[in-house]
């Protein structure tokens, strides 16, 4: 028998510490390799961090909402034997940090390695164990919704994780969709037994994150922001018309992003103080692009990084998208994941938005959003049509960028999506 020294893994670019936010097992609880065991959140991430190990939880070290440093001892296991060699148990990618160590007796010594990788997303134990665990909360509620077992499906997310498709591919189409709950009048809303009118919401680990590092960021840089409106009626177009296609060749819905990104990165190359960190040493330049995605999720907000976003084909592009996006809501993401950007891309006009100030994700220069598509009338020459705008916001470190530059690196964008046809996709 030995000791397994479960520690505190470093998900994501610069952070220090973490949070325990819940312990998905109990001392004395058996736990088997690879499965659910605490829950940890930084400003970064909210990662659900797996056992390495197959045994016995015999000591949890970090209670629940304690804050410990990178590399702190947050439980040990009793596990049976010992690992073949250190390479056995070594991480598939240098990434994966080494988040795990055996103590066994002087006659036994052992080494071990473990990834830190999040695990499917976590729930209370009920009936069909991790198999729930693994659905995210939207695809659950949506399973739900259309009366399905989801543990019944075969999934095609990652792992074979059952997808929000999966879901609706399951109802074919046949279910009518559940009636919107009715608006309660004012004078009819419940009130509280106790009378009371106003009440206290704690603040979870993560939206305590959140906030700390978004009222950094604001201390941090001098933030300026500009806004263009832009004429994308020639992209709205292609996409209608090749969303279904290309859905039924690849199996991933075609979305506005990937078009986006890479007129983005484009956009960079042309200027590359845009893709650039400020030092007191200096502005220290990119020469490569790693984009965050600014994805929202049921507890906050997740940026992970699509590395060297610029040298992919554009199916490559709406693959990638689509599994960073889909294992960062359900909690799937690697400490890689959320490590490294250099730029990042909001989408608030998936709530509607068609305008917005964002804050710049530190230690980048730029943070760039994309607000709700709608159809007005434009003039166009000395007539007037009905075409497809859409605002662009770009918020930017004042210390680094210029108005004049802001506005040319946002012009250079209006212009290659206006003038986008479908010879522009880099395949």
């Amino acid at each position: 028998m030995g000791l397994a020294q479960i520690k505190m893994p470093q998900l994501g670019e610069s952070v220090t510490e973490g949070t325990v936010d819940k312990w998905l097992k109990h001392e004395g609880d058996f736990v088997k390799r690879d499965e659910p065991l605490v829950e940890v959140v930084t400003d970064k991430v909210n990662a659900e961090i797996p056992s390495p190990f197959e045994g016995k939880l015999v000591k949890i070290t970090v209670t629940e909402g304690e804050t410990v440093l990178v590399g702190a001892v947050l439980a040990q296991i009793e596990v049976a034997g010992t690992p073949a060699s250190p390479e056995a148990a070594r991480p598939a990618t240098d990434a994966a940090a080494t988040h795990a160590e055996v103590a066994s007796p002087p006659t036994r010594p052992a080494v071990a390695a473990a990834q830190s990788m999040p695990a499917g997303a976590a729930a209370a134990p009920t009936e069909g164990g991790n198999d729930r665990a693994r659905l995210s909360p939207a695809v659950r509620k949506l399973a739900a919704e259309h009366g399905i077992d989801a543990t019944t499906l075969r999934g095609s997310g990652m792992g074979g994780r059952v997808t929000r498709d999966d879901i609706l591919a399951a109802a074919g189409g046949s279910r009518t969709a559940p009636a919107p709950a009715p608006v309660v009048p004012p004078a009819a809303r419940p009130t509280r037994a106790d009378g009371a009118r106003e009440e206290l919401v704690k603040l979870s680990v993560m939206r305590r994150a959140i906030a700390e590092h978004m009222v950094r960021s604001l201390a941090t840089s001098p933030h300026a922001w500009t806004l263009q409106e832009v004429d994308v009626t020639n992209l709205v177009r292609y996409r209608e018309a090749e969303k279904e296609g290309f859905r039924a060749r690849h199996g991933v819905a075609l979305t506005y992003l990937p078009f986006v990104v890479q007129v983005v990165c484009d956009a960079i190359k042309q200027y590359p103080w845009l893709n650039s960190t400020w030092t007191n040493d200096g502005v220290v330049l990119k020469h490569y692009i790693n984009l965050g995605i600014a994805v929202s999720i049921q507890d906050g907000l997740i940026v992970p990084v699509l590395k060297d976003a610029d040298q992919r084909g554009f199916t490559d592009l709406v693959q990638s998208l689509n599994d960073l996006i889909e294992r960062a809501r359900s909690k799937q993401l690697k400490p890689d994941d959320v490590q490294g950007g250099t730029f990042t891309l909001n989408n608030t006009g998936s709530t509607g938005s068609i305008a917005s100030q964002p804050i710049i994700n530190q230690p980048q220069a730029a943070i760039l959003t994309t607000e709700s598509i709608v159809k007005r009338p434009v003039v166009v020459g000395d007539a007037i049509a009905i075409r497809s705008v859409m605002n662009m916001c770009l918020s930017f470190d004042h210390r680094i960028i210029d108005g004049m530059m802001a506005g040319q690196f946002l012009s250079e964008i209006k212009k290659r999506l206006e003038e986008w046809n479908a010879s522009s996709i880099q395949l």
